[in-house]
C-alpha cells in the first residue's frame, strides 16, 4: 500500500508523470448493476459522494498523474456534463443578476488539477473498437490504462518502472480477488496466456491497471466487434509481450450491486483501503 500527501512532481524520485496519458474505458452498459445504471452510466454510480470513475482519477493524481483520456459509449452526455460541470459543482461562487444577464463571481476552485479529454467511442462498441479509436492521441509515448468501475492502493509507479524494464509491448497488472474474471498464466514476469473467465480458477486474474506503448495497437485488428480481453489480450500474450506486475494490495471491482454496497460500506466507515490521498 502507498500513501501519498503530495502528487510526485518533476523533482521527485519517479520522475513526472504529469504528462503520461490515463486511458480509462468508461463506455460500457453495466447490465449487472441495472438497479443504478438504469439512470446513469456506470463510471458515475457513486462510491459515498463520489462516482467510481472519480475514485479512480484519484487513485492516479495521489501518484503525479494528471492527463485524464475518458472513452465515453452509453450515457456517455452525462459523463461529459458531469466534467463540464465540475468547477461549479465543486467551489463556492456568487451570481448577480442585473438587466443585461449575470456576472460569475468564483471563490474557490476544485483542488483536481486534471487535463480531461472526452471521447464519445460509441453508445455498443465493444472495449477494442473504443481503445482504438484513441490510437491517434496515443502515438507518442508510453500511456496508461484502466476501467472506472476498479480501485486499488495499487503503486502505478512500480507498475511503470516494470513495465519499462521489461521491454514489452503492454504490461497488465496482475492480483489475487474472487473467481469471475479473466485468468493469468504468468511465466517469470511475463504472461504466457490469457483467458477471459474460466469456468475454474486458481491463479492470477487481470487486476485492469495497465501501461502501455504506442506499439500495441497492431495487435488491435479492423474489426467490427473488437473485445479488448477476448481478442486482444490473448493475441498480446501469445506474442510474449504482455509483462506482468504483481499488486499484492487491496483490490476490488465495483460489478454487481454487492460490489457497490461493499465499496460504499469502506468508504462510508472510514475505511477504504484505495484512498491513498488527502482531503
Amino acid at each position: 500500500m502507498i500513501v501519498a500527501d503530495t502528487p510526485h512532481t518533476a523533482s521527485g524520485e519517479h520522475g513526472d508523470v504529469s504528462q503520461t496519458p490515463v486511458v480509462i474505458l468508461c463506455g460500457g452498459l453495466g447490465t449487472r448493476l441495472k438497479e443504478e445504471t438504469e439512470f446513469v452510466p456506470k463510471p458515475l454510480v457513486k462510491i459515498g459522494e463520489f462516482p467510481v470513475l472519480w475514485h479512480v482519477m484519484k487513485i492516479y493524481q495521489a501518484q503525479g498523474f494528471r492527463k485524464f483520456i475518458l472513452l465515453v459509449g452509453h450515457k456517455g452526455e452525462k459523463i461529459k456534463e458531469y466534467f463540464y460541470s465540475y468547477p461549479i459543482h465543486y467551489s463556492d461562487f456568487t451570481l448577480r443578476f442585473h438587466s443585461s444577464g449575470h456576472d460569475f463571481i468564483q471563490h474557490t476552485r476544485p483542488s483536481e488539477d486534471w487535463e480531461v479529454t472526452l471521447i464519445d467511442t460509441g453508445r455498443t462498441s465493444e472495449s477494442g473498437v473504443r481503445l482504438k479509436k484513441a490510437a491517434g492521441l496515443l502515438q507518442n509515448s508510453t500511456f496508461m490504462l484502466t476501467y472506472a468501475d476498479g480501485v486499488a492502493d495499487i503503486n502505478l509507479h512500480e507498475l511503470l518502472s516494470v513495465h519499462r524494464a521489461s521491454g514489452k509491448m503492454a504490461t497488465v497488472s496482475a492480483v489475487r480477488p474472487p473467481g469471475r474474471f479473466g485468468e493469468l498464466a504468468v511465466s517469470g514476469n511475463v504472461a504466457t496466456g490469457f483467458q477471459e473467465k474460466p469456468s475454474s480458477q486458481s491463479g492470477l486474474i487481470n487486476g485492469g491497471f495497465f501501461a502501455m506503448e504506442p506499439g500495441v495497437f497492431r495487435f488491435f485488428p479492423d474489426e467490427p466487434m473488437l473485445h479488448f480481453e477476448k481478442d486482444v489480450l490473448p493475441k498480446i500474450a501469445a506474442a510474449s509481450e504482455l509483462a506482468v506486475y504483481r499488486h499484492p494490495g487491496y483490490w476490488q471491482c465495483m460489478d454487481t450491486l454487492r460490489d457497490m454496497e461493499l465499496l460504499n460500506e469502506k468508504w462510508n466507515a472510514g475505511e477504504a483501503p484505495w484512498k491513498i490521498w488527502k482531503d
